[in-house]
């Protein structure tokens, strides 16, 4: 049986078109929920001539709804990184829930897709599962850090990552069933929890 051709990598055009077809899938799946994000209204939203554009570049709706979860994932991380710390196992904790929060506030669409997404059609790529394990890798290993820098006290770093992950998760499942819920207005709370959960007492 011989392989199938490789499709050649897309051109700067076709990244851009993808792009386009993401975002207005974002916006639909926010707006009208995941059952009524019809190929017919991404391509009315994103203002193509032609639904066959979407299959042109997607091989199908599972394609495009694992573009969805993958542009989310990658357009958090970098707004999570952009942002600066005082260089401590601390200060690290404190920027990555901070970032958070303001992603829920500043991309409340995407947050939204994807969590509807996830419920209705996960990837079938299990690429969800694995973020999700490295994401508390990433957070147990810097839990650790702070452990061996003093910044925090002695518990298991690996629950303690899920427990925090739970919480922030919590807020995004909130920030999705209640369209006027502001997530600031739990930031405090939610940074004070962790702080007082973490952080290491005066002997």
């Amino acid at each position: 049986m011989q392989a199938k051709p490789r499709r050649p990598a897309p051109t700067l055009t076709e990244q851009a078109r993808r792009a386009q077809i993401v975002a207005a899938t974002i916006a639909t799946i926010a707006e009208a929920d995941l059952a009524k994000a019809s190929f017919t209204r991404i391509a009315e939203r994103a203002k193509l001539s032609s639904t066959g554009l979407i299959s042109y570049h997607f091989a199908g709706r599972q394609d495009l709804l694992d573009e969805v979860v993958r542009t989310v994932t990658a357009d958090f991380t970098a707004y999570v990184l952009a942002r600066g710390d005082d260089g401590t196992p601390a200060g690290g904790l404190r920027t990555f829930l901070a970032a958070s929060l303001d992603f829920m506030r500043d991309h409340r669409a995407h947050l939204v897709a994807m969590l509807r997404v996830q419920l209705a059609s996960p990837p079938t790529d299990g690429s969800t599962a694995h973020l999700a394990a490295s994401d508390r890798a990433k957070l147990a290993e810097l839990l650790a850090d702070g452990q061996r820098s003093g910044d925090f006290r002695d518990f298991d770093t690996d629950v303690m990552a899920g427990f925090i992950l739970s919480l922030r998760n919590g807020v995004i499942a909130r920030v999705a069933a209640e369209p006027g819920f502001d997530p600031a207005a739990c930031a405090a709370e939610l940074l004070r929890v962790v702080e007082l959960a973490t952080r290491r007492e005066p002997t």
